[in-house]
């Protein structure tokens, strides 16, 4: 990966992703492009100076000068600012995703990430947990997903909305900027991604580097009727859907220590001996291209 000179001539550099390619090289007539993205991360628009001493000709001009980064085939690769366009001239706020904790077992583990418990042994139960970490006392943890059994009351929720004061939450949000489906990605190695009743979603699609990708719509994807402040809201202002999900652990994770050996460490959760291997999960809306990056952490416990 390099930078693009930007000082002179602009310059235009598109390749296709690997996906794309794996696809392109099937040859048999089935490649279309039908999307692309177009993205500014490496713009800093703080630069813009309205006071520069050689007149309005130059209050962007170091913006402009900005070196691009050349393009980049991985496609899992950091695209968190998207650029779109909107018909309405009238928009003060852009709608955000936001992790919602307010919520009843929606809050992450106190440790400051999703937990996700890989097998049996690490789940435990109410009576039993001699090796467990998923109950306290007979009571289930706040912030752990049962990974096997997908059982439980604990899961992942996502608010979408204008996060402002400013606005009433009573306000109807513009149909333009309600998502109405997400985009998921997970290592695939890891986790998969499961509806709230536990069913595993089958992925569009896993890349070269193992990160599948999921579309998320209808069954996981519900439109926030409550406008009012209440406490387990997240969004301040016109609520447009929330995503819920649970994450699923892996094969691999769920019967054998070779990943966590590789990829992980040691550590003490509620008092017992894990192994663990921290994560992210990114969700991107598919109409703005605003994403949120979920911590979660796959534990596994060490019954000896």
């Amino acid at each position: 990966m390099g930078f693009l000179d930007n000082s002179g001539d602009i310059i235009l550099d598109a390749v296709l992703t690997d996906h794309g390619r794996k696809l392109l090289a099937k040859g048999d007539g089935s490649f279309q492009i039908t999307k692309f993205a177009l993205a500014d991360d490496e713009i800093n628009y703080t630069l813009y100076n309205a006071t520069h001493a050689s007149g309005s000709a130059y209050y962007d001009v170091e913006i402009l000068q900005t070196p691009v980064l050349e393009a980049f085939t991985d496609n899992a690769g950091s695209v968190k600012s998207k650029l779109i366009s909107y018909s309405s001239m009238n928009l003060l706020y852009l709608p955000v995703v936001k992790i919602n904790q307010l919520a009843t077992n929606t809050k992450m583990h106190t440790s400051g990430s999703f937990i996700v418990a890989v097998d049996s042994e690490t789940e435990g139960t109410a009576n039993d947990n001699t090796y467990a970490v998923g109950y306290n006392g007979g009571n289930p943890v706040a912030g752990i997903i049962f990974g096997e059994s997908l059982s439980g009351d604990n899961y992942i929720r996502l608010d979408q909305g204008l996060d402002s004061s400013e606005i009433s939450p009573k306000q109807t949000l513009d149909p333009d900027l309600i998502e109405d489906s997400y985009i998921v990605q997970i290592d695939n190695r890891l986790g998969k991604i499961a509806t709230m009743s536990g069913d595993l979603v089958p992925e569009d699609y896993i890349d070269d580097d193992n990160i599948a990708y999921y579309t998320l719509d209808v069954g996981l994807v519900s439109q926030i009727t409550d406008d009012t402040n209440a406490q387990s809201q997240t969004i301040a202002g016109p609520r447009g859907t929330r995503l819920e999900f649970k994450i699923g652990s892996s094969i691999d994770l769920n019967t054998s220590t070779f990943l966590f050996t590789q990829l992980g460490g040691e550590s003490v959760l509620e008092t017992k001996n894990v192994r663990h291997i921290d994560s992210i999960v990114r969700v991107t809306g598919m109409k703005t291209g605003y994403s949120v990056d979920i911590p979660v952490r796959f534990v596994k416990s060490k019954l000896t």
